[in-house]
C-alpha cells in the first residue's frame, strides 16, 4: 500500500495552488460582500483543465477521477478559496450523465461541463421531504410525448450560475407508497420555472435559492436515466458529493491551520512566541491530527469510488469522510480564531467569516445525524431507527 501522492497529483496540487495564490481568501471575501460571482477564479481552473478532470476525455474532460477533482477542490479551499459549484457540477451532474446518459445527452451537456464553460446545478431537497427523499412531493407527469414538473425544491445551489438543473422527480409510487424517483435536466430559463433567493448567513459568492416548477413542459429526451430508477442513479452522484464536501472541509482546516500557525510563529508576548506555549501549541495539534485523519479517510473514499467498487462500501467510506472532516474544519478554524484573540474576529485576518460556511458541513449535504444512522446500520447492523 502505498500512501505518497503520484507525480500526476503533486503536479495537480501545484498546478492549482498556483492559480489559487493568484486569488487567494481576499478575492473570495470580496466576491462574497459584493454578491457577485467567483467567474475569474472559476474560468482559470476550467481554463486549466481541471474542472472537467474527473469527466470522459472523448467529451473533453481530463478522463481521471473524483480523486483528482478532490485534490482540485482541496488546494482551492485551503488557499481560502472554495468553490462549491465543483461539488454540484462536475462532480454529481458530471458524473451522472456520464453514467446514464445517452450518446446524444452526453454530447448534449458534457463538452460545455468538462470545458467549465456551463453550470449544472442539482435539485433534490424539499421543504417536506428532509433526508426522505422517498417523499419527495415534486413530480413528473407524462403528457404525451413531454413531461410536466410541479413542485418545489429548496436550498438549491447556484441556480443564477448554472445553464441547467439536473432535478429529481416523483413519476410513480411503490405498492408500498414511496416515490419512484426520475432524473431530469431543466434548462433554467424553461417557462414556468421561478427561482427567489434565500437570505442567508453562509458568506459565499454562491446563492441559495427555492424553485418552483408551475407546469414546467420539458421534451422527453430530457429524462435521464430509467424512469423510476432515479434514486438508485443519483447516488452514483452523491458518493462523490460526500467526497467533495470532504476535500473542501480538509482544505479549509488547511487554511485555518496555516494561518493559526504562521500567527502564533509572529505574535511575541513577554518576549517568546506564543506558539511556544503548550496552551496554544497542542490545540492546534489536534486540530492537525484529526485533519490528517479526515484527508486519509477522504482519499480511501475517492480511490473506493475510482476503482468502481460496489457502492455501498464506498457509501460507507464517503460519508465518514464528510463527517469526519466536517469536525475537523470547524475544530481547526475554532482554534485559529481563538489563537489570534480579537484579530480572529476581524475582517482582515480571513477566518470568522467562514465560520457559517464551515458550519454548514455538518448540516450539507447530508447532515451528521443521518450519516450515524447509516453507519450504524451498514457497518455495525444494527436496527433501522427511522
Amino acid at each position: 500500500m502505498d500512501f505518497a501522492e503520484s507525480e500526476l497529483h503533486r503536479d495537480i496540487r501545484a498546478s492549482v495552488r498556483a492559480i489559487a495564490e493568484k486569488y487567494g481568501h481576499a478575492y473570495y471575501q470580496r466576491t462574497a460582500a459584493e454578491g457577485s460571482r467567483s467567474e475569474e477564479l472559476w474560468n482559470e481552473v476550467a481554463e486549466a483543465g481541471f474542472v472537467g478532470v474527473n469527466l470522459p476525455e472523448e467529451y473533453g474532460g481530463g478522463g481521471l477521477g473524483i480523486s483528482e477533482l478532490a485534490i482540485v477542490g482541496e488546494e482551492l479551499a485551503a488557499h481560502g478559496c472554495p468553490l462549491l459549484l465543483l461539488v454540484v457540477s462536475p462532480a454529481i451532474c458530471g458524473t451522472v450523465i456520464s453514467a446514464y446518459g445517452t450518446s446524444e445527452q452526453k454530447q448534449r451537456w458534457l463538452p460545455d461541463l468538462c470545458s467549465g464553460s456551463a453550470k449544472m446545478a442539482f435539485a433534490i431537497t424539499e421543504p417536506e421531504a428532509g433526508s426522505n427523499s422517498h417523499q419527495l412531493a415534486t413530480r413528473a407527469s407524462r403528457e404525451g410525448e413531454e413531461w410536466v414538473l410541479n413542485g418545489t425544491k429548496h436550498y438549491i445551489s447556484g441556480v443564477d450560475e448554472s445553464r441547467d438543473i439536473l432535478v429529481v422527480a416523483r413519476t410513480g409510487r411503490t405498492d408500498s407508497g414511496r416515490g419512484r424517483l426520475s432524473l431530469f435536466v431543466v434548462p433554467t430559463d424553461a417557462a414556468g420555472l421561478s427561482m427567489h433567493p434565500i437570505p442567508m448567513q453562509v458568506n459565499a459568492p454562491e446563492k441559495q435559492f427555492t424553485l418552483t416548477f408551475e407546469d414546467v413542459r420539458l421534451p422527453a429526451d430530457r429524462l435521464l436515466g430509467e424512469e423510476g430508477e432515479g434514486l438508485r442513479q443519483i447516488f452514483v452522484g452523491l458518493n462523490p458529493e460526500r467526497i467533495m464536501t470532504a476535500a473542501h472541509a480538509c482544505g479549509l482546516a488547511r487554511y485555518a491551520l496555516d494561518k493559526a500557525a504562521r500567527y502564533a510563529q509572529e505574535r511575541v508576548v513577554w518576549g517568546v512566541p506564543i506558539g511556544a506555549h503548550q496552551g496554544v501549541a497542542h490545540p492546534l495539534a489536534e486540530a492537525s491530527i484529526h485533519r490528517d485523519l479526515a484527508w486519509l479517510m477522504t482519499q480511501r473514499a475517492a480511490w473506493l469510488v475510482d476503482a468502481g467498487m460496489d457502492p455501498r462500501e464506498s457509501g460507507v467510506a464517503a460519508n465518514s469522510a464528510k463527517f469526519a472532516a466536517a469536525d475537523a474544519a470547524g475544530e481547526a478554524l475554532d482554534r485559529a480564531i481563538q489563537v489570534h484573540g480579537g484579530h480572529g474576529l476581524s475582517t482582515e485576518f480571513g477566518l470568522a467569516d467562514l465560520w457559517g460556511f464551515v458550519r454548514l458541513h455538518k448540516t450539507a449535504p447530508v447532515s451528521r445525524e443521518m450519516v450515524l444512522n447509516h453507519i450504524a446500520q451498514q457497518v455495525l447492523h444494527l436496527p433501522r431507527s427511522y
